[in-house]
């Protein structure tokens, strides 16, 4: 249901939640999951207690909510952004563009993922993993779409299976992002779409050049 369907009692119930999952990504990004209390979460919300229990069963419930509502987030922005474009090219750079202007708008969240889930004993990782690997694949198969579509209208050449450029593509995003992540200054996320595209567009070695068998 969209919020503007939703009652008054409703949007500010949604507000609240809001408000305490904010607050809970400001303290776990300045201390780590592990050294922050449903306690502090209320107070730097502003909420008693006994009201955030109310909305979350405890604190691995929290982050688990905080965690699904991000990929939701990252996945309906990026779908919006493809969907706007006209043709497979442009949904495509739309797609790089976004995704990287995404992932830097909620580098907090992304940053605590990464650094809280690669603990064995962080034991709702199974389960939260599951539920973003779902969004993942799901968002791989409209990828994967989109260079379907242009291989049957002959914009693009069949070098693999969609599904397979589909990974291709969002891996070499992901490798510059993270590279990003660790050194911003030094290791920028290309502002062109096309840096990245072009690795799949036009490819490496200049066909003149390579070697007959």
């Amino acid at each position: 249901m969209q919020e503007k369907n939703l009652s008054r009692r409703e949007r500010e119930k949604l507000m609240q939640r809001q408000d305490m999952l904010a607050a809970a990504i400001e303290l776990f990004s300045e201390k780590g999951y592990h050294n922050v209390s449903m306690q502090e979460i209320a107070g730097k919300a502003e909420f008693a207690v006994g009201t955030l229990y109310k909305f979350f069963r405890n604190k691995e419930d929290l982050y688990s909510a905080l965690m699904v509502e991000r990929a939701e987030k990252f996945h309906d922005a990026l779908t919006d952004a493809i969907e706007e474009a006209d043709d497979e090219v442009e949904k495509l750079r739309n797609y790089v563009k976004t995704k990287g202007k995404v992932f830097m708008e909620n580098v907090s969240s992304i940053r605590l993922y990464f650094a809280e889930t690669r603990g064995a004993s962080f034991n709702i990782k199974v389960g939260l993993d599951k539920e973003i690997q779902e969004q993942y694949e799901q968002f791989i198969d409209i990828i994967a779409s989109i260079f379907e579509s242009g291989m049957k209208k002959k914009l693009f050449r069949k070098i693999a299976e969609p599904h397979q450029l589909a990974i291709a593509l969002d891996s070499i995003c992901n490798a510059f992002l993270f590279n990003w992540l660790q050194a911003p200054e030094l290791q920028p996320y290309p502002e062109d779409p096309d840096t990245i595209l072009n690795m799949l567009f036009k490819g490496l070695v200049d066909n003149q050049l390579m070697p007959t068998h």
